[in-house]
């Protein structure tokens, strides 16, 4: 994918979804970096420092491993010659004392490489000591002091089969480091000997092993390393030394030779673990200050894990104790290797992080950029665009304006203003009918409020009285839509169209003018036909009774009265067009005055096959006419459906009442008016009946009555060619009468 297309995508996202003003995100980037550089650093060092914690845990558990074992072997070389101790007490030669040379050199070359230095036979019945030590030297001499307090404790019968192990002391000679511990164990004849075929169960002496504890120890502890230069030393319970590298420590109480090696360090947190712990049988592990490692000298930190090595019986108490101590530096190369790694994943993580972080704010600053850019193109079309649209309405010869639903005026164009001849103080924020005055004002609000109710545009030609002058506007009406979709105006546009309703009312006039002359033509040629009509009736009536009915002469003759008549009612019609008569103007029940007339052509209908549907509300609103006109028109209306439905039907009559007007239509279910007729049926003397039938007068009649009081009379028609149900409804709405 073009880095391009994911650039797009990336600044479309953050423009969707940022949940700030994109002017503060660079900043928000910055500081997050910065966050989470420190999130990374602060918990990179609280990983190094639990590194080193389980590191150097482990590390000294490894050395506790190593002090276990040490312990271990230590207590197992020491029972071994315990064991030995006990074999060689139940040699015959040895619990007889005879010749016991033998036994106790194989004994001692058993034993001497656990460190025994001797093995001495103490006799109780020869007072003699039995001697052999290293290079197969025997010796035999005289039972001292100390080898008399060995036999009167060996003689106990208590201690029969017990081993005494005497504490470590220095060898008489002061030679090599050697530290000699005595194991003691009494002699008793439970044997049969070479001269005393049965055992004798009595006490000869006691058996006692010369061990040098540091050289058994060293064996032992010489070989453990802990790291690369740790080492152990073993204590005894009384904290001296029985083993350390440092070789002038053997044999040294441990609390006051580091003291005084080094007395310018504290010893006191060793001390702590040697008295606390170790002297009293507990292992474990601790870390101490030192003064030296191996030939280095100074403040070493060490770690340290130690563990007892418990020697004594159930009567005797000996306890030792191990240690394996290794500087803290042993350590600190494979944490090292740790902290690299982790300084290199750290390292990366940031880098990481400042990348991306830069990244985003490159591109946030360049679509930020480009966004002005952006903005500052559109607004520089948007103001030509407003400037186009502004010059348009303001130099347009309409009334510009928009109203809110009360009928505010919330902005409206120069023409306008001018056209009131108001200030835009006065007329913006103030109702329309403080500008049209009633009733142009009511109508136009009603408009108004009826695009805001559904949400369709209209259009409304009304009277504007505006000071002394009336005018003549057809407004067209539209609704503005907000962001969320609903009208928040209606923009409307007035056109003065005052100047065509004067040639509309000059044309009527000249028309008006027109249909009265040849009202009065038609009166006088009516007046003048009027005269030779009577005579004709006349004598024609007078010849019907001179003539029988059923001759041919009689025939003759009614034709002539029929014809005669015919022509006497449009002579009447006529006359009664042309007619003034003087008006009555009243308040009226249109209700009323329909039923008036129902109920003359009643029987029409009847034998018409005519079915009749009222329609007519209650409580209609009243309106002031001359009533015996609007009767005339009602009764017009209702021949015209008669004619229209000859093979019956059904004659719909309803009325209601609306705002400011009353409406009432007539409907029939006959053949419709053909469309070529419907421009020409309110024109005088135009009829589509038969000779005889019509004189083309009534609708003429009809709408020179309904628009002289100021309504309409319209109509809406169906063929059977146009529609399944053919039919016609006449629709007349006129105001409603005030008192």
């Amino acid at each position: 994918m073009p880095v391009a297309n994911l650039k797009n995508i990336f600044i479309s996202l953050i423009e969707k979804y940022h949940p700030f003003n994109i002017r503060y995100f660079k900043f928000v980037v910055v500081l997050a970096i910065l966050l989470l550089s420190s999130i990374v650093l602060i918990l990179g060092w609280m990983s190094a420092k639990k590194v080193r914690e389980v590191v150097t845990e482990d590390f000294n558990q490894q050395q506790h491993v190593l002090a276990q074992h040490a312990a271990s072997q230590i207590r197992s070389s020491i029972d071994a010659l315990k064991r030995e101790l006990r074999l060689l007490s139940l040699s015959p030669t040895v619990q007889y004392a005879e010749k016991p040379w033998y036994r106790l050199d194989i004994a001692f070359s058993s034993v001497r490489e656990n460190g025994v230095l001797e093995i001495r036979l103490l006799d109780i019945k020869t007072h003699s000591v039995f001697v052999v030590s290293d290079g197969n030297r025997r010796q035999t001499h005289s039972l001292s002091n100390e080898d008399m307090r060995y036999l009167d404790w060996g003689q106990q019968k208590e201690n029969r089969g017990k081993i005494f192990l005497t504490d470590v002391v220095r060898s008489p000679d002061g030679k090599e480091n050697k530290l000699i511990m005595k194991m003691v164990v009494p002699v008793w004849q439970i044997s049969a000997g070479q001269n005393q075929p049965e055992q004798t169960n009595n006490f000869s002496g006691v058996l006692m092993f010369v061990v040098d504890a540091n050289r058994l120890i060293r064996d032992i502890i010489k070989e453990i390393r802990s790291g690369k230069t740790g080492y152990a030393w073993v204590l005894d319970e009384n904290g001296v030394f029985l083993y350390h590298i440092e070789q002038e420590f053997i044999g040294e109480n441990a609390f006051e030779v580091r003291k005084g090696k080094k007395p310018t360090i504290s010893f006191d947190k060793i001390n702590e673990i040697q008295k606390k712990n170790m002297l009293r049988g507990e292992e474990g592990t601790s870390w101490y200050i030192s003064g030296w490692h191996r030939g280095i000298e100074g403040e070493i930190k060490k770690m340290i894990a130690f563990s007892p090595i418990t020697l004594a019986d159930e009567y005797q108490k000996r306890l030792w104790s191990v240690a394996v101590v290794a500087p803290v530096s042993e350590i600190e190369g494979a944490i090292q290797s740790i902290h690299v790694q982790q300084f290199v994943i750290q390292a990366l993580v940031i880098a990481i992080i400042v990348i991306g972080g830069l990244i985003i704010n490159f591109m946030i600053l360049s679509w930020s950029n480009m966004l002005e850019l952006e903005v500052t193109r559109k607004t520089i079309e948007l103001k030509r665009s407003e400037q186009r649209y502004k010059s348009l309405v303001e130099n347009a010869e309409d009334i510009i304006f928009t109203a809110d639903y009360d009928g505010k005026v919330l902005s409206m164009n120069n023409y306008g203003v001018r056209f009131f001849n108001r200030t835009e103080d006065e007329i913006i924020g103030h109702n329309i009918s403080e500008i049209f005055l009633w009733p142009s004002s009511e109508v136009l609000l009603l408009m108004i409020q009826k695009v805001f109710e559904t949400k369709e545009s209209r259009q409304v030609t009304q009277l504007a009285i505006i000071g002394e002058n009336q005018y003549w506007f057809n407004t067209k009406l539209r609704r503005l839509w907000d962001e969320t979709g609903n009208i928040y105006a209606v923009l409307g546009i007035s056109r003065d169209i005052t100047a065509i309703k004067e040639k509309e009312k000059e044309e009527q006039r000249y028309s008006v003018e027109k249909l009265a002359s040849m009202g009065t033509l038609a009166a006088g040629v009516a007046h003048e036909i009027n005269n030779p009509l009577g005579i004709i009736l006349g004598f024609t009536d007078l010849l019907l009774e001179k003539n029988s009915p059923g001759s041919q002469a009689y025939e003759y003759l009614k034709t002539v009265e029929k014809q005669a008549l015919n022509a006497k009612k449009v002579v009447e019609n006529l006359l009664r067009f042309a007619r003034y008569t003087e008006h009555k103007e009243e308040l009226i029940d249109v209700n009323s005055s329909i039923e008036t007339i129902l109920a003359v052509v009643k029987n029409t209908l009847f034998m018409n096959k005519i079915s009749l549907k009222q329609k007519l509300q209650k409580d209609l609103s009243k309106v002031k006419a001359d009533a015996g006109e609007l009767e005339q028109v009602f009764l017009n209306l209702i021949n015209n459906a008669i004619q229209a439905m000859k093979d019956g039907g059904t004659l719909t009559v309803q009325t209601s009442s609306h705002d400011d007007y009353v409406e009432m239509q007539f409907s029939d279910t006959g053949h419709g008016i053909e469309k070529e007729h419907r421009s020409r049926i309110f024109d005088p003397l135009f009829t589509t009946k038969k000779v005889g039938e019509g004189t083309g007068l009534g609708l003429s009649v009809s709408y020179g009555i309904i628009t002289k009081y100021g309504g309409a009379i319209t109509f809406k028609t169906k063929t059977l060619h146009e529609a399944e149900t053919p039919g016609t409804t006449f629709i007349i709405t006129l105001p409603v009468g005030k008192p």
